[in-house]
């Protein structure tokens, strides 16, 4: 997963968990952090409010038990409604965002934190169920109409969405440069501090001050996004079965772990979590795919062998 580090002058980071996952803000004018925090964590909330598959009280909640009939909805839901379309359309459906019953189906129907890491075996059923084509969205009327039998899981896209908007808002409201990590998923505006903002590619989740636990490398980049999307982090077993939680849509199923996990650069975290997420899921075809569009990309093999494109940065010496 990637680890942002603060720069050794003129920033200052703070980190904290929240739906499921650590969050990660950095500014280059320390001043600006507790502000920086309270935004981004209001920005969140509002997110998980409108968006959370765990909770029975969220929007998306809403328009599922309506289902078939126009909802309204905020322009939080709608934006992440739209942008879970539009990777599905630019993937040929391989990001799918209705399989929210099936990942359930698996195991992984709460937060990741309390869903148990073993357990019975699990019979998944593949069955006919609507498209993801049929999800009826009015951007400009906010009105969302979900077909009966579908459940959204917007986990793929949304939290890489919220990166991104977090990041132009913050950097916009206070003035400076900003970084903002969603966990596997980070975007920065605004000036970057001298050297570039400096960010450690690793295939083990950790906290970015402490030691990588496994391979890893430093990298810097001014702007953009970047996102690792990989098989080791949320895994649990059913069963003879090792499951984690990137479906192919084809199967119902988790993806072949061809890859263990595969990190790309991009104008956008939602850019580049929809190429790593993709590429997991495309599995051995995932190289030249990712070539062909000119992505900057770094995939570790279940191996542990290392393969890049599209000029994926070098390494950069530690601080």
């Amino acid at each position: 997963m990637a680890a942002t580090r603060a720069p050794t002058t003129s920033a200052a980071a703070a980190s904290w968990d929240a739906i499921g996952t650590s969050v990660r803000v950095v500014v280059t004018e320390p001043a600006r952090l507790t502000a920086a925090q309270g935004l981004l964590a209001s920005y969140i909330a509002a997110l998980d409010l409108a968006c959370s598959r765990f909770r029975p009280d969220t929007e998306l909640a809403l328009a599922e038990r309506l289902a078939g009939t126009p909802v309204p909805v905020s322009e939080v839901l709608a934006d992440a409604v739209a942008v879970a379309l539009d990777a599905a359309d630019v993937t040929d459906g391989d990001l799918d965002p209705t399989l929210a019953d099936q990942m359930a189906a698996l195991g992984y129907d709460r937060d990741f934190a309390l869903v148990a890491k073993d357990g019975p075996p699990v019979r998944v059923t593949v069955r006919i169920r609507p498209s993801w084509r049929d999800i009826q969205l009015d951007p400009s009327a906010r009105l969302l109409t979900l077909p009966p039998g579908v459940r959204l899981d917007l986990g793929a896209t949304a939290k890489a969405r919220a990166a991104d908007r977090a990041a132009d808002r913050l950097a916009d409201r206070l003035d400076c440069g900003v970084l903002v990590s969603l966990g596997g998923d980070i975007a920065a505006a605004g000036p970057a501090p001298d050297g570039g903002w400096r960010i450690r590619i690793q295939d083990v989740t950790g906290h970015p001050d402490d030691p990588p636990a496994g391979p890893s490398q430093l990298i810097a980049i001014t702007g953009g996004g970047v996102s690792t999307s990989g098989v080791s982090a949320r895994r649990w077993r059913r069963g003879d079965l090792m499951m984690h939680h990137i479906l192919d849509p084809r199967t119902g199923l988790p993806a072949r772990p061809v890859w263990r996990t595969v990190s790309v650069l991009a104008g956008t975290a939602v850019q580049a979590n929809t190429a790593s997420t993709t590429a997991i899921i495309r599995g051995a075809a995932a190289p030249r795919w990712l070539e062909d569009l000119g992505l900057a990309a770094r995939l570790v093999a279940a191996d542990g062998s290392v393969q890049t494109t599209g000029g994926w940065p070098r390494e950069e010496a530690a601080a």
